[in-house]
């Protein structure tokens, strides 16, 4: 893997995560997606009320003889994914009290920046059987760029658009992975922490374009790979035990490659041109004395040829107007008017849309 010719992506290298992201070349990659060992120091079964075992995490891979080893063990492929990671690309790692803390400190240390800590809020969580603790009914995700002056990438408008045209929160609320989505083999869930794909959806969409390529060190059930191909993004995994890679496997080859990739990206609309109004009015979209109105018909204004617009007291731009017949300071007029059309009010946004449509 010294070789950057043989990098390729769309695939599951099997080995050890930290070995094998320090062969891989630097700067490789645009995105890590981190589901590591939560050191969750379990003792004894877990037993719920009516006696039957509950089928907790107690694999070999979760247990650490010390928090020492346990540090050891994450400042070792948190510098691994460092390596593989370009200067502008982002890393995320999920997980619970038992560890994300420790691996907070950690990723300070190395150099990441934290730009945000993000709170799965399980719509279903597990009960807390013994009745001793409150139920843990969360996780936390922590998302950094590589350094603190890396150019990250945030794809603010599809998680507005994501939320319905609201501002994404740190909080987010989500199902458990559970019913057909959970893998099982043998009647038994095939691995014991499988994410949900809503949960990868979120991270991948936010935080990578299309044709990216994320790194997933723990690969497990391969969620993240599973996601990145419906995403049109690319995925590179890492597993060291084969019978989860043969799951992935299976799985991956179930999802047909995304076919429309204009459809897996919100453009920004910064870069998006610039559409004045007036363009509407010289391209016939809108005809000198058509009636522009606000939501609810309060107010009213005629469009003029010249691109501006008049009401009943006020002349001038479409956000002038607005402001001024609200008597607010700003107004975003292309959201504020909207056409009358048969009956059905349509913002005049999405004129300025079509017409930017036309110019592509």
């Amino acid at each position: 893997m010294s070789d950057k010719q043989q990098f390729k992506v769309n695939r599951i290298l099997e080995g050890n995560s930290i070995d094998v992201m320090k062969s891989l070349p630097a700067g490789s990659v645009d995105a890590v997606f981190a589901d590591p060992p939560y050191n969750l120091q379990l003792e004894g079964e877990l037993l719920r009320p009516n006696n039957s075992k509950v089928d907790a995490v107690d694999d070999a891979w979760d247990q650490f003889d010390s928090f020492a080893a346990y540090d050891d063990f994450t400042r070792a492929w948190l510098g691994a994914a460092k390596h593989a990671l370009k200067d502008d690309g982002a890393l995320w790692v999920i997980g619970s009290y038992h560890n994300i803390f420790r691996i907070g400190a950690i990723l300070q240390d190395l150099g990441f920046w934290i730009l945000n800590d993000v709170i799965w809020r399980k719509s279903n969580p597990m009960p807390n059987f013994r009745g001793k603790r409150f139920t843990n009914a969360h996780e936390t995700l922590i998302w950094c760029s590589k350094r603190q002056r890396s150019k990250y990438t945030f794809n603010y408008e599809a998680m507005k658009a994501l939320n319905e045209d609201m501002q994404m929160r740190s909080d987010w609320v989500l199902p458990i992975c559970t019913g057909g989505e959970r893998i099982k083999k043998n009647g038994k869930k095939a691995h014991p922490t499988q994410k949900p794909e809503s949960l990868l959806h979120r991270v991948i969409l936010s935080s990578t374009d299309v044709g990216d390529t994320i790194l997933d060190p723990f690969f497990g059930s391969g969620t993240t790979g599973a996601v990145a191909k419906k995403l049109g993004r690319n995925y590179l995994g890492i597993e060291q035990d084969r019978d989860y890679i043969e799951i992935a496997l299976t799985r991956l080859k179930k999802i047909p490659e995304a076919a429309d990739h204009s459809l897996l990206s919100t453009p920004s609309k910064k870069s998006e041109p610039r559409i004045p109004f007036g363009w509407l009015v010289e391209r016939g979209l809108l005809e000198p004395g058509t009636v522009l109105f606000d939501q609810r018909k309060r107010h009213s204004a005629k469009v003029r040829a010249d691109g501006s617009i008049i009401s009943a007291k006020h002349r001038g731009s479409i956000h002038r107007v607005g402001a001024a017949v609200q008597d607010a300071p700003a107004c975003n007029g292309w959201q504020f008017w909207h056409l009358d059309l048969e009956g059905q009010l349509i913002p005049i946004d999405m004129l300025r849309q079509k017409l930017r449509a036309e110019l592509h």
